[in-house]
């Protein structure tokens, strides 16, 4: 815990992809004696995960996007309402810093913040920024990242660039030092389906006959957890009852690091929390990347636990039945095989996110007047130029 308490704003857009590394900064910073508050939007404001001590301010839609110019003007509009609900927050809050992760309810908060004149950090989760994010990528004053390439990212802001990694839930961090499911020969492969918080179509209808199509022996040994659309849920369960394999389905799963403990094989969406919560835990992977995703970030996602060795990357228009169980037989055929690919994946892992994170968050902005008084000039931090003006000024 830092000897003086501060304040920080966190804004996130109203995904999981956004809101999820934002609640673990949100608790890594309050286990170190600071207070937090969230601005986000009607939608973030119901993700499950949020710490019970965490303030939601909800600011209103704000997103300018589309061809049409009516949208335009009301999403100006929201941006603007959202602009001064945020400073009003600032002025009774008084964040010592303002971290952006993304999303539209992000855009008019970092707007506030620099108009009050208050440091700004950027994380991007995913492997290419993100528009509200490279919008302010020149901006602000540090951009954290979650992988070593960064796709529309200037090279001319390499000065500002943080490699931090993704954070992921306490759960599912505190599984890294659990070792592998056993696997062998003669055992169940439990494989976990899912495709992000609404399920994904293309899974409910590929992944039950891609499974049926693996060779008897390995199809005899599958114990599948599978989540799906509320309006797919009783064909999926007929088409693996057809097939003879034993399934546990379901629209939405609390437990989901439970799950994915015992998991031996994922099969799902390459969005930026899957991959960071694969690669803490160690879990090989097929991975389809949303064919719609903005700039088609998905794929880029897959990149580095591809190439070391931690997953196979499929494209939707080429993920058939066929092509599935073949990329598992090359996978599980062998025990070894599956074992070494969780491994690569747990090599790509970055367990201290939340802390490198929390430790770059820390490192800007105004100190307190109490710090200046308990830091003298040599001790003080180099970056923080605005608290050793203070002390000279003393």
């Amino acid at each position: 815990m830092t000897a003086v308490s501060r304040h920080y704003v966190l804004a996130a857009g109203g995904t999981g992809g956004h809101l999820i590394p934002a609640f673990a900064l949100a608790l890594e910073l309050e286990k170190r004696g600071h207070h937090v508050a969230l601005i986000t939007d009607e939608r973030g404001a119901q993700i499950p995960g949020k710490p019970d001590s965490l303030p939601a301010h909800v600011l209103p839609p704000g997103r300018i996007a589309g061809l049409n110019p009516l949208g335009w003007l009301k999403g100006a509009r929201g941006v603007l309402e959202g602009r001064r609900m945020a400073l009003r927050l600032f002025e009774s809050f008084k964040p010592t810093a303002v971290v952006g992760f993304g999303g539209y309810p992000a855009l008019p908060t970092m707007l506030a913040a620099r108009s009050a004149k208050i440091p700004t950090i950027l994380h991007e989760q995913n492997a290419v920024l993100g528009r509200v994010n490279r919008f302010f990528a020149s901006r602000v004053d540090a951009i954290a990242t979650s992988f070593a390439q960064v796709d529309r990212l200037d090279a001319k802001l390499a000065d500002k660039v943080t490699l931090v990694g993704n954070p992921v839930r306490e759960e599912v961090l505190a599984l890294r030092e659990a070792p592998f499911p056993m696997f062998t020969g003669e055992s169940l492969l439990r494989i976990l389906v899912t495709g992000g918080s609404q399920g994904a179509r293309v899974l409910s209808e590929v992944v039950p006959d891609g499974l049926a199509m693996l060779p008897t022996a390995l199809r005899s040994r599958l114990q599948v957890i599978q989540q799906a659309r509320p309006e797919d849920i009783e064909a999926v369960r007929h088409r693996y009852a057809t097939h003879g394999i034993p399934a546990e389905l379901a629209t939405y799963f609390e437990n989901m690091a439970e799950r994915l403990a015992g998991a031996h094989l994922f099969i799902g969406r390459a969005g930026a929390s899957t991959i960071a919560e694969l690669s803490a835990v160690g879990r090989p992977a097929i991975l389809i990347p949303l064919p719609i995703a903005t700039d088609d970030h998905q794929a880029a996602n897959t990149r580095e636990i591809v190439a070391a060795g931690g997953a196979r990357s499929v494209r939707q228009e080429k993920f058939t039945a066929s092509e599935l169980a073949k990329q598992i037989q090359a996978m599980a055929q062998h025990p070894e095989t599956l074992a070494n690919a969780a491994h690569a994946a747990w090599n790509c892992g970055y367990p201290n996110a939340a802390k490198d994170l929390a430790d770059l968050v820390e490192s800007f902005g105004v100190a307190p007047m109490m710090d200046v008084i308990r830091v003298g000039a040599k001790s003080a931090p180099a970056k923080n130029k605005e608290a050793l003006a203070l002390e000279s000024a003393e």
